[in-house]
């Protein structure tokens, strides 16, 4: 909690200044991005408009897993170095995994930066703004633990009708390959009351689809003693009036257990859909990972899945030439490949990340290699995903009409939305207007690997409470004002916006 001492003295300002938020990394990124736009905001600045020529504060979240992760900050502060210069006024401010990770070398390779902030204080954000303004140099703060559970803070969400919850934070797993639990810290869980308190307030402004997230989501319960906590959790959720979609991200192996699976099929707000990083098929490569499965055990709970959701749709991460991984390794993935079935898989060419165990083993696979086998395994998963997709055409499903995911929509004239596996589905725009959040009924006539068309007509439109919320939330973006008092940074929870008004249907 920040002390009276860190909040900064109310500023009269009437001409607005703005802020642009860069994001990198993981969900957990994209998440926490959304608070500090929420503190941002809470503070008085304003979401600079896409077509402006830069910000008043620009904030980098970054992450630290790649290899580049540094290199690509570092250019992109470079690129606003002569920016700032020209700006008086303009403030730069880096936070996430790599701030967490490099603290003071930012600022020495980056001494126009005026704000470092780690993972586990992004609610000191505007008060370390406000302090480098008034002193006049750069402030570098760090917190060694989390200071505040995220979901305490003020949060700007980017959609109306869908938003992350966090059930977690941190990790208490050590995969040789991944320095987050390093950075994030260890599990950290909230109590199951406050999670569904936020989920239930979160309906009431109009949220339909909700994602529990955490780092090692289906560990749930470690950190409270309980190891049903996570299938209870899925549970609860189904109780909640108006929650019609509910998905989570991302579950380990280790922690897969049959109560979950029946807590899935047994809960008809908790979507067809599973995302199980596998990350080799290889027995010998897991161990060198340190994850704690192995082959038959994935595609046990693969085949567990599938018995209880005949429909689901499972996908997953791939590392290709992992140190020490040989040919018959690499077929080893490929043999899951074919067992799995994936619906779509996230394929990355292993690259090392500095401080993590698996930069400094021995056998590091020579890129050439990795490549051919990272094309071989790529190839082999579109042939999947198109075959799995092309089950789809001839049946009849429920989609929530999307906002911003159809590239091509108004070229083709069509409009976008997610089935319930989480399938991406362009559909015929439709005479009647639908909104983002609304759900139409249609039948899939075609498939591609990536996506599946609807080239009918919609067959049935059914307006909703998230898309009220979406027409609501538009219309008061229209009628902002241009100018914003800056003024004290509140502390603690949000105040809850009103209840939108039920609209045609319900969520």
């Amino acid at each position: 909690m920040t002390s009276s001492s860190d909040r900064s003295p109310a500023v009269d300002v009437r001409a607005s200044k703005t802020y642009e938020i860069r994001t990198y990394g993981c969900q957990m990124n994209v998440h926490d991005s959304e608070r500090l736009s929420g503190l941002l905001e809470d503070a008085g600045y304003v979401r600079a408009p896409q077509d402006a020529d830069g910000a008043d504060v620009v904030v980098f979240n970054t992450c630290a897993v790649r290899e580049n992760a540094d290199n690509k900050l570092y250019g992109n502060l470079g690129h606003l170095a002569p920016k700032k210069a020209a700006r008086p006024g303009m403030q730069i401010a880096v936070g996430g995994c790599l701030a967490q990770k490099d603290r003071d070398t930012i600022v020495k390779r980056a001494p126009w930066v005026d704000v470092v902030f780690g993972t586990h204080n992004i609610g000191k954000l505007p008060v370390l703004l406000e302090r480098a303004r008034v002193q006049d140099e750069a402030q570098v703060e760090i917190a060694e633990s989390l200071e505040a559970f995220p979901s305490t803070l003020p949060t700007r969400r980017e959609s109306a009708y869908a938003a992350w919850v966090s059930i977690s934070v941190g990790c208490n797993n050590t995969c040789t390959f991944c320095i987050v639990p390093a950075l994030r810290g260890k599990e950290k869980d909230r109590r199951p009351g406050d999670i569904l308190a936020e989920i239930e307030a979160l309906v009431a402004e109009g949220v339909s689809e909700i994602t529990l997230l955490g780092q090692n989501v289906n560990a749930y319960g470690s950190d409270i003693g309980d190891r049903e906590a996570f299938s209870k959790l899925l549970r609860a959720c189904g109780k909640i009036d108006g929650l019609e979609r509910v998905r989570f991200t991302s579950p380990h192996p280790r922690d897969f257990t049959d109560d979950v699976i029946a807590a899935m099929a047994e809960t008809p707000n908790v979507m067809p859909q599973l995302h199980m990083p596998l990350q080799s098929g290889s027995d010998p490569v897991l161990k060198a990972m340190r994850r704690s499965y192995r082959q038959e055990r994935f595609l046990g709970i693969i085949e567990k899945v599938r018995a209880a959701i005949p429909h689901a749709a499972i996908s997953t991460d791939i590392i290709v030439g992992f140190p020490g991984e040989t040919e018959e390794d690499f077929e080893q993935t490929l043999h899951v490949v074919r067992e799995a079935r994936f619906a779509q898989a996230f394929t990355f060419q292993y690259s090392k990340r500095p401080g993590t165990p698996a930069a400094e083993m021995d056998g590091q696979v020579p890129k050439k290699v990795v490549q051919e086998r990272y094309e071989r395994l790529v190839a082999l998963q579109e042939e999947i995903s198109w075959e799995e997709n092309k089950k789809q055409v001839g049946r009849t499903l429920e989609l929530m009409v999307a906002e911003g995911e159809g590239r091509k929509d108004d070229t083709t004239h069509r409009l976008s939305g997610r089935a319930p596996d989480n399938r991406l589905v362009h559909f015929t725009k439709p005479d009647l207007e639908v909104r983002p959040g609304d759900v139409v009924t249609v039948e899939i006539t075609y498939a591609a690997p990536h996506h599946l068309l609807a080239e009918g007509p919609v067959l049935d439109v059914r307006r909703t409470r998230a898309g009220d919320a979406w027409e609501k939330r538009n219309a008061a973006e229209k009628a902002k004002p241009v100018g914003v008092m800056l003024g004290l940074p509140k502390i603690g929870a949000p105040e809850p916006l009103p209840a939108v008004a039920s609209g045609c249907g319900c969520d």
